[in-house]
């Protein structure tokens, strides 16, 4: 080697010592780093809430987001039911997907016990009508419906109870700022303490649903996992 060579490999050294010196100060690794930056940058950080974790639940190869601000008949649970169904008979089981729904604004009846539709008329007040009756419902019809309560114009009786749909894999989940809101007017127009009524409404909340800070919180980590979205209305 040269005198020249030697003195250009030297030189070269040191500069690549003097960047590699800098990015350290600023706590960069050089070495075998990019695509992992760019995945860590990718990778949202949570915090250690049970619905964070909930949502790490998502691991379907197609995923969705149903947002049902209201009742909004019987879609809410129709929907992800034709998802699946759909997926289904293009290659996907059921339970290669993730499908979330989530229960916000006037559309948080359907998380709760039918005790809570007889005490507080959610019915009545939400405008559900009971599918057997055709009065405002008594009852939650989307939790363990009775058989033939709904039916599909060429299609005939379909399952699509929250019970049903969580046997398929639909993950439902509740917004708890509509939960604070709904049980203070509930408390004020019956005379109770508001925070009694919220106790109640969350002590009545159906098997496997998840409570989420609030369902727009909720929308956004579904889409940050991934799910694609779906207005219900």
């Amino acid at each position: 080697m040269s005198k020249k060579e030697h003195s250009n490999q030297t030189h070269r050294r040191g500069f690549l010592a003097m960047i590699a010196s800098g990015a350290a100060a600023l706590g960069i690794s050089m070495v075998g780093r990019p695509a992992s930056l760019m995945a860590e940058k990718r990778q949202p950080v949570y915090g250690d809430h049970p619905a964070e974790e909930w949502f790490n639940r998502i691991k379907g190869k197609h995923r969705i987001v149903f947002d049902a601000t209201g009742p909004h008949e019987m879609f809410p649970f129709a929907w992800p039911k034709v998802f699946l169904l759909t997926n289904s008979a293009t290659g996907t089981p059921e339970k290669d997907n993730s499908v979330v729904v989530i229960l916000r604004h006037s559309a948080i009846p359907y998380a709760f016990q039918s005790a809570l539709w007889a005490k507080y008329k959610f019915g009545e007040v939400f405008k559900v009508d009971d599918p057997a009756t055709k009065a405002p419902s008594l009852r939650n019809p989307f939790w363990q419906p009775r058989p033939g309560d709904f039916k599909i114009p060429g299609v005939g009786s379909v399952e699509i109870g929250i019970d049903q749909l969580q046997q398929s894999g639909v993950m439902f989940c509740v917004c708890d700022m509509a939960i604070t809101v709904y049980s203070a007017v509930m408390a004020q127009n019956t005379g109770q303490e508001a925070s009694a009524v919220k106790k109640e409404f969350i002590e009545n909340v159906l098997p496997g649903i998840q409570v989420v800070p609030s369902g727009v919180w909720a929308v956004g980590r579904a889409q940050e996992h991934q799910c694609a979205y779906c207005f219900v209305g």
